[in-house]
């Protein structure tokens, strides 16, 4: 499976590597993400993928 955040679907990203002569060849960025263990409402434990933005939201949310 491959690792995309389970709340914002952010996953693999593609571009570009340049060169100091700038010659382009393909490459892939991995985004920011952690296996998390969280409570679902009907209190069962779950390990999901989440980025950390989407975990720095979610602490923002919490703490409110």
């Amino acid at each position: 499976m491959a690792r995309v955040c389970s709340i914002c679907g952010k996953g693999t990203m593609s571009g570009n590597k340049v060169s100091h002569s700038h010659r382009k060849t393909r490459r892939t960025w991995g985004a920011n993400i952690h296996k998390i263990a969280f409570t679902k409402d009907n209190g069962s434990v779950k390990r999901e993928y989440v980025c950390t933005r989407c975990l720095k939201t979610q602490k923002k949310i919490n703490n409110a």
